[in-house]
């Protein structure tokens, strides 16, 4: 079928939802607000619904004021109650599937609701937006002439008490509409294969002598699928393989690490990016125009938005604001109400909003120091619990540390490099930090995923600070006492950049 006629079927069916961005675009807050009217009600018999007297909410201002704010831990109990089977607890209709995630304090893993409602109007039709805002932007592209290969780290699905949990790539595999399926490659068979090295040669295999025009997935694990697909073909970039590939639609880490080397992969100046937001709770935003690398805010999938200013995070002065208050250039914690059932709920990102007319934002990180550079997000609970553990295993003290990533070269895998300075160090440090990454690896199930089989990450590496590296540090930096310290965590090697630097004169 000639591509001017297969653009103009597929501009036919996805013009309607350009008029409907269109209308969230001028009334974004009339649409937020209508679309909180409506959880509310469908969720008021519910048994959240009921304790919170949902029936007589008339506004967002009695919204905020009767429904507290919940975090992960918080809101757990419900959830577990749900894994088991109990329905209508804090959403009506029945609550099958749970994407598993990145663990918290109490938990090596966090299990999110997935409702019908949110695999229909939130995740698959962001699908639906993505291709229709692509197609917008490129009206002579030949993206459906071909399939779009996706990558997720999917692992299998379990099924647990008659509900299903596994990663949430594996379950919008398993319940993907005809049109997706089709328009994919690898089959669901290959991509919800549970070993990852058996799948990315599976995936290699499946796809070589395809007509694949589009990418989708987490950087860091496509980038090893795409070293892999060159290394089985002898090419030397992908466009020998693939010569119509045009687009790669990306999300779950930051894309700035690896742009370089994508760049060296696919040596053309007319490929394109498009980087999405999304996560196990929802899918919040999505790149809208080819030279720009902000996010349109979504507002009409079924989530409600808001918003807690960085400046006050945390302190008694904390204050949460509806999307209608938001200023450009502040760092804000975003807090959802969602078609799944979560209720004024922590997802731990924080974005700047980099316009309001439309709303558009930049992710900025998490509320916690963390790094997620490889869709491993160790947050510092993982990383001060397996500290205090190991340190009592190898009877030695730890007085400070930081720790940031190795970013992929080339073929090279990534890993995390840590420094620690010790007030009575191990014997062997090189078993102290095999202990240390083992210990990680059992409190946090993605990193345990990214380390198996050294597929993503290799094992971390470790230095020994000499003595006084932090106070010297501080003292430079003017930052000695009170509740001044280095991040623990950081998703770039600045800080541990510079104390090595220090170290190494020391």
């Amino acid at each position: 079928m000639p591509i001017p006629i297969v653009n103009s079927i597929a501009s036919w069916f996805l013009k309607k939802r350009i008029h409907q961005m269109e209308l969230f675009i001028k009334y974004p807050n009339e649409v937020q607000e209508e679309l909180l009217h409506q959880l509310i009600s469908k969720a008021k018999d519910t048994e959240i619904g009921k304790q919170y007297d949902f029936k007589s909410i008339a506004n967002y201002q009695e919204f905020k004021e009767r429904v507290p704010i919940f975090e992960y831990e918080e809101f757990e109990p419900l959830i577990e109650r749900s894994r088991r089977g109990e329905n209508n607890i804090f959403w009506p209709s029945t609550i099958k599937w749970f994407a598993k995630s990145s663990g918290t304090t109490n938990a090596k893993s966090k299990f999110i609701p997935v409702s019908t409602e949110s695999l229909e109007d939130c995740h698959y039709a962001a699908s639906k937006d993505l291709l229709c805002l692509y197609l917008n932007n490129n009206p002579n592209s030949k993206l459906f002439t071909g399939k779009g290969l996706r990558l997720g780290g999917s692992k299998e699905l379990y099924k647990e008490n008659g509900t299903v949990f596994g990663d949430l790539s594996a379950i919008l595999i398993d319940n993907m509409p005809i049109w997706a399926t089709l328009s994919s490659t690898p089959n669901n068979e290959i991509s919800l294969m549970s070993d990852f090295e058996a799948k990315m040669n599976a995936v290699v295999n499946k796809t070589v002598n395809e007509n694949v025009t589009s990418l989708a997935g987490v950087p860091s694990w496509m980038l090893v699928l795409l070293n892999n697909v060159m290394e089985t073909t002898g090419k030397t970039n992908l466009l020998e393989i693939w010569p119509n590939l045009e687009v790669y639609f990306h999300g779950g880490v930051s894309f700035e690490p690896y742009q370089n080397q994508y760049k060296k992969i696919i040596p053309s100046t007319d490929f394109k990016y498009f980087e999405i937001y999304n996560a196990s709770e929802g899918f919040f935003a999505a790149q809208d125009q080819n030279d720009s690398k902000d996010l349109l805010l979504m507002l009409d999938y079924g989530i409600f938005y808001e918003f807690i200013d960085m400046a006050t995070y945390g302190s008694k002065n904390e204050k949460v604001i509806p999307l209608s208050e938001v200023e450009e250039g502040k760092n804000y914690a975003v807090v959802i109400t969602t078609n799944a059932g979560l209720w004024r709920y922590k997802i731990g990102d924080t974005v700047r909003f980099t316009s309001t007319k439309p709303y558009r934002i930049k992710v900025t990180g998490r509320t916690k120091h963390h790094i997620n550079v490889f869709g491993e997000e160790l947050i510092i609970e993982n990383a001060e619990k397996a500290l205090n553990e190991v340190s009592q295993l190898h009877h030695c003290e730890i007085i400070d540390y930081t720790a940031g990533p190795i970013f992929m070269e080339d073929n090279e895998k990534g890993a995390h490099e840590w420094i620690i300075e010790f007030k009575t160090p191990p014997e062997n440090i090189h078993a102290f930090a095999e202990n240390l990454d083992l210990k990680l690896q059992s409190l946090n199930s993605d990193y345990e995923a990214k380390r198996k089989n050294n597929v993503t990450l290799n094992m971390l590496k470790l230095h020994q600070a000499k003595s006084k590296l932090f106070y010297n540090w501080s003292k430079k930096h003017d930052k000695l006492g009170g509740q001044h310290k280095i991040p623990r965590l950081s998703n770039t090697r600045d800080y541990l950049e510079e104390l090595l630097e220090i170290n190494r004169g020391l």
